[in-house]
């Protein structure tokens, strides 16, 4: 890999992530499907790429660095992935991270009435599945996949600075 294509792959990883960010909230704003607590979760590695490799830009010195931590950002995502998937097929129970809504602004006992009868919606269940796969399903392999990528991105890098 040259250190043109390290910049194209980080180039398509921001894209990746942008795209993963926007049809997320595509899915939940446009389309109405609620995320679990777990869903929520899930997006963090995305916005957490957007804004390491944003920062990449500037100090470009520490890039081996920055791919290094984004490789540890994409192993959460991944497990965090799992997880919901083990849920969502049965394997694990629900933890109090599926359950756990912020309470911090509820004061009066009509809030929290208010409160009882919204929906929670559980992270065994899946509101949206595209080709069949749930949402979960494809983070699990745009993890992996992005994973791979800049795992050879950092065992490569010592050969492009050479």
């Amino acid at each position: 890999m040259s250190n043109l294509n390290v910049t194209f792959y980080l180039k398509l990883i921001f894209f990746i992530s942008f795209l993963a960010i926007i049809s997320a909230y595509y899915f939940e704003y446009i389309l109405g499907h609620k995320p679990c607590n777990l869903c929520l979760i899930e997006r963090i590695p995305y916005v957490l790429s957007l804004v390491v490799i944003l920062i990449n830009y500037k100090f470009k010195k520490k890039q081996k660095n920055f791919i290094l931590l984004l490789i540890f950002i994409f192993i959460f995502s991944l497990i965090a992935s799992l997880y919901h998937f083990g849920i969502e097929q049965g394997f694990f129970q629900e933890s109090l991270i599926c359950t756990v809504k912020d309470q911090s602004n509820i004061l009066s006992k009509d809030e929290i009435l208010k409160e009882l009868q919204n929906i929670t919606v559980s992270c065994k269940d899946v509101t949206f599945r595209v080709l069949g796969f749930s949402l979960t399903t494809i983070n699990i392999f745009v993890s992996l996949l992005l994973l791979i990528l800049l795992t050879k991105i950092f065992t490569s890098y010592e050969k492009i600075e050479k």
